[in-house]
């Protein structure tokens, strides 16, 4: 078992409070999420038949401000809003004693999409991108340790831009998390 979160379930917002509580591309948001459209049947099916598990809850970490929280928690939305787990969003300048537990690379990337049992324990997480895009993210920090060289802004930069190109165009990305999170549903 991993985190326990448990203090945590019942405090977050609900997925409707948080699109209505954005400040930030509330309109790109919206685009994905009414965007979204299952790949196929099997998968659309799964996600319904996890109304038959009333053993998980879903914490998300995420801002309003971010570029992939605007990307990807509409597809994560919207993968369980038929699943019947309760899922809440964190924000997380309010909880970086959450965040801090499940670092991406040594930092906090987000979204991070937390699954937890009922007491709260972590049972593993997703995020803050598709591994795909994640990948890149990886290589650049790896390659790129110092933050103060000259051609770091440069550089990641490149980086973002070979990012968005993994993404691809349109929402075919959204079949790869959706398939990401029923791997990882499917492994407790």
């Amino acid at each position: 078992m991993g985190a326990n979160l448990a203090s945590k379930l019942g405090t977050g917002l609900k997925p409707k409070q948080f699109i209505e509580s954005m400040e930030k591309n509330k309109e790109q948001f919206l685009a994905y999420y009414d965007g979204f459209a299952w790949d196929n049947e099997e998968d659309k099916e799964y996600f319904e038949s996890l109304n038959n598990r009333d053993d998980l809850r879903c914490l998300i970490i995420a801002a309003d401000w971010c570029g992939d929280v605007v990307r990807n928690v509409p597809v994560v939305f919207k993968a369980l809003e038929d699943s019947g787990i309760p899922t809440e969003v964190l924000i997380i300048e309010q909880n970086y004693d959450v965040i801090d537990q499940f670092l991406t690379g040594g930092g906090r990337g987000i979204p991070i999409v937390v699954f937890t049992d009922t007491g709260g324990f972590s049972l593993g997480h997703w995020g803050p991108r598709p591994k795909n895009v994640q990948a890149v993210m990886t290589q650049f920090k790896k390659d790129n340790p110092d933050r103060d060289a000259a051609d770091y802004n440069e550089k990641i930069q490149v980086a973002r831009a070979e990012m968005g190109r993994q993404y691809g165009e349109g929402n075919g990305y959204h079949a790869v998390i959706v398939k990401e999170l029923r791997s990882l549903i499917e492994s407790f």
